[in-house]
């Protein structure tokens, strides 16, 4: 199973804002600026992104996955702002090198 499916973190600690014609349904974001929006539920602490499904920490989906924002398929597991969302939640590190033990 991927780590990301057993995680969630970054879905409940950060704001997702992208640009406004990307092909997020619209019905679950907000304008945030005249060409920017952001996720519905990352607008304001606490934050918990509202296409997230499952508990974070123990087993989570997207709902648009297919269809989600840039700012969720850049964040890379076990690095960065996946790391900082992990310690944010109490979840121990990821190993970067997490394909190696999945």
């Amino acid at each position: 199973m991927h780590p990301c499916q057993r995680c969630g973190a970054c879905c409940a600690h950060y704001r997702v804002s992208f640009y406004w014609g990307e092909p997020v349904p619209a019905e679950l974001t907000a304008p945030i600026g005249p060409h920017r929006t952001a996720m519905l539920g990352t607008l304001a602490a606490p934050v918990r992104c509202v296409a997230l499904e499952g508990r974070v920490g123990d087993a989570v989906a997207c709902a648009i996955y297919e269809h989600r924002a840039s700012p969720c398929r850049e964040v890379q597991p076990g690095y960065g702002q996946c790391a900082k969302a992990r310690l944010g939640h109490g979840l121990p590190a990821l190993d970067p090198d997490w394909t190696a033990t999945a």
